[in-house]
């Protein structure tokens, strides 16, 4: 079964090299076009070599630890998901500097609003159908080299396995080790790609606005301003690259915690050998999920992108969703009879073979429902975001007061959403119940990370059309994919949130299973005042990396804007007969983001290492929890209030408030409300998540060092 769902990996990944293929053989467009492209394209990926090679030597350092001291073949299933991570983020910066171009041209060509959103489209789904490729091709590979290797430890049956390094040896299940390897090597590459990025994108955009918007009432993408091209090139970086790496590690996570629970589960079943049918299904289904979801994913995107489209872009790409996750939903019941009928049934199956399907479906729904609930409280076309620009018209402080108040406001609906749905897919199938759901929500995520990649595509699409001074009638197409690229970029980041939250709790539930002796009941304690500690102390770790990122975010965009300040008193500039330096810009964007991105990346690592040496592993257990409970509130209001202001300053652009249109009082207000929802969700609220998934991930690794 492994090489069959490997052979349907090669189908998606020759899906996404076919339609790179087919972006680059579209027209750039005009002269001003192509110049403007080739600086952005040429700014990312200078920044991503950079980047990258920081990353290299940390992996490096990283994988010999693991190979050294841990397990052999550890560092090396480290190395292969730090790759698979890495690649996904090179194709999609690449291809999503070369669609925003073509974006950009189809409009001007076409003037179509479905014949742009095709281009956008297809740029975005090399994003996200490599994603759910790429990440099940160094899963599969560790488990069919695994087996190869080490049968007898191939699928975790033989849990007193010795893990052995090269120096020092650790009680540990060799197989284990290499799937949970794996799983970090994947968020090591989405935090310094998070952190990095973030900080990258919102300096340049931040300062942007202040210059272009505030001081010199300029219009937005002037081209005049340095720091607008440097933003162009953060959106790919940050969110393309960085949303890439994001939802990779997320997808890789959930297909670890479901495999580790199902290896904690029948750890002995050796023992029995009537379950060793059932320990085999629960091993391989995870896969086979994934595997159905990409072939879902695959259908819904091809029928979307062949079918003529109309001018609503957000019913095409509602479309692909309910398509791909409606296949996925309907191959995930034949994938669940198949594995499941016939074979003898842990106690907690309560429905039978259905049962880990119906925990599935509930995690396919729960994602579908956090991005209604996001698209209501950030998409201007909804009552929140209409009331927040009417706000602006008071003056900033009435902005930013009723933001908070709108992000606040949105955590209570998709958290009773993800709490349901672990509740109930706990009761039906018990703790690998919980694992499946956390997969069902992301088995579809080549479609989410497709329409996700489709806004900034669509942005840099407009910022493209402004400054290389295209009729207006091409902005007009351009902005309307840029408002609905705001509200899917927003429900991208929702569906993040809620897919780390489930592959948090599968993580921890995971991990407390781990060190569990076998036949006792997982259980962290939290009338235990060393599990309550860790708890108040994640929680507060939570605020304070939120705090680090935003005061690097801040202190890079006061140094851009006092640079950009500089280029623009150049005589010359301003009358436009002058390019600024974007180059420079763009180096100092890089020099800041690559300089604060190492200790918040590192924080997530070392927490859970240094507190399970020195308090044991039920603080670690009680760390997790307290992080994890601050966290998913906090990264749904950074989200959700940062898309209500972007969107809110639109809907004020669009002109929808008759007497307050660009350049007045409201709209200044409405910008300050922007400027303060940047950081917020394009940095703060994208790159928690990582964090408590990152912290997890090398709590479940390291967890057999760690004192009981």
């Amino acid at each position: 079964m492994l090489y069959v769902v490997l052979c349907l990996v090669v189908l998606g990944i020759a899906y996404v090299f076919a339609n790179y293929a087919r972006i680059k053989k579209m027209e750039e467009g005009t002269a001003d076009m192509a110049k403007m492209a080739g600086i952005i394209r040429d700014g990312a990926s200078t920044f991503m070599k950079t980047e990258f090679k920081s990353i290299a030597i940390v992996c490096v350092v990283l994988a010999l630890i693991f190979t050294l001291f841990i397990e052999a073949t550890s560092g090396l299933s480290f190395l292969l998901g730090a790759l698979m991570s890495s690649l996904v983020c090179i194709l999609g910066m690449r291809s999503a500097t070369y669609a925003n171009v073509r974006t950009a041209n189809k409009a001007r060509e076409s003037l179509s609003i479905g014949e742009t959103v095709k281009v956008a489209l297809c740029g975005g789904s090399i994003s996200g159908v490599s994603v759910q490729a790429f990440g099940m091709l160094g899963f599969v590979l560790v488990l069919i080299v695994g087996s190869i290797v080490d049968p007898s430890t191939a699928f975790g049956v033989n849990a007193n396995a010795e893990g052995h390094g090269l120096l020092l040896s650790m009680t540990c299940n060799p197989f284990i080790m290499r799937i949970t390897t794996y799983s970090l090597g994947c968020s090591v590459v989405a935090m310094f790609n998070r952190v990095a990025g973030g900080n990258y994108t919102k300096a340049a955009d931040i300062s942007a606005d202040i210059l272009g918007k505030i001081r010199h009432d300029l219009p937005e993408d002037d081209s005049r301003v340095p720091n607008t091209v440097a933003d162009f090139i953060g959106d790919n970086v940050n969110d393309i690259a960085g949303n890439c790496s994001d939802l990779l590690e997320s997808f890789v996570a959930t297909m670890s915690a479901s495999i580790l629970i199902a290896v904690t589960l029948f750890q002995d079943v050796q023992l029995d050998a009537a379950f060793l049918d059932t320990f085999n299904a629960m091993t391989i289904y995870p896969v086979l999920l994934a595997a159905g979801g990409l072939l879902g994913c695959l259908l819904g995107l091809i029928i979307v992108s062949i079918r003529k489209m109309g001018d609503n872009p957000s019913r095409e790409l509602n479309l692909a969703t309910w398509i791909s996750s409606g296949l996925t939903i309907v191959i995930g019941l034949i994938v669940s009879y198949l594995t499941f009928n016939g074979v003898e049934l842990y106690d907690s199956f309560v429905i039978g073979w259905a049962s880990p399907w119906v925990a599935a479906v509930l995690g396919i729904v729960s994602g579908v429902a956090i991005g209604s609930i996001t698209e209501y409280y950030t998409s201007a076309d909804y009552k929140p975001t209409k009331k927040l620009a009417e706000m602006a018209v008071e003056g900033e402080a009435f902005v930013v007061t009723k933001g908070d108040a709108v992000g606040s406001r949105s955590c209570l609906y998709p958290i009773l959403v993800i709490a349901l749905a672990l509740f109930v897919s706990g009761k039906i199938c018990g703790t690998y119940g919980i694992a499946i759901a956390a997969l069902g929500m992301l088995a579809f995520v080549a479609t989410t990370v497709s329409i996700d990649a489709f806004g900034p595509i669509a942005d840099n699409a407009g910022g493209l059309a402004e400054s290389c001074h295209l009729d207006p009638s091409v902005r007009v197409i351009t902005d309307k994919l840029d408002s609905v690229g705001n509200t899917t970029a927003a429900i991208g980041k929702g569906f993040a949130i809620g897919s780390a939250a489930f592959a948090t709790v599968s993580l921890i539930t995971a991990y407390v299973g781990t060190y569990t002796t076998w036949g006792e009941e997982p259980v962290l304690n939290f009338a235990s005042f060393v599990v309550v500690a860790g708890g108040i102390v994640g929680g507060a770790l939570v605020e304070f990396f939120s705090a680090m990122l935003t005061d690097n975010t801040i202190d890079a965009a006061r140094v851009m804007a006092i640079q950009g300040d500089k280029q623009l008193s150049v005589p010359g500039v301003m009358e436009g007969t002058v390019d600024p330096d974007y180059n420079a810009l763009v180096e100092t964007a890089a020099k800041e983001a690559l300089r604060k991105m190492l200790v918040p990346s590192m924080l997530a690592i070392a927490i859970p290492v240094v507190g399970g040496f020195i308090f044991g592993a039920q603080f670690v257990g009680g760390l997790l929890v307290g992080a994890t409970i601050c966290a998913i509130p906090r990264a749904i209001f950074m989200g959700n209030s940062g898309g209500a202001f972007d969107n809110a300053k639109k809907y004020i652009e669009s002109g929808a408030i008759e007497g307050h249109g660009k350049g007045s009082a409201a709209h200044k207000a409405a910008v300050t409300g922007d400027t303060v929802g940047d950081t917020r969700k394009d940095v703060v609220g994208v790159a928690i998540d990582i964090f408590i998934k990152m912290m997890s991930s090398v709590a479940n690794t390291l967890v057999g060092l760690f004192r009981v």
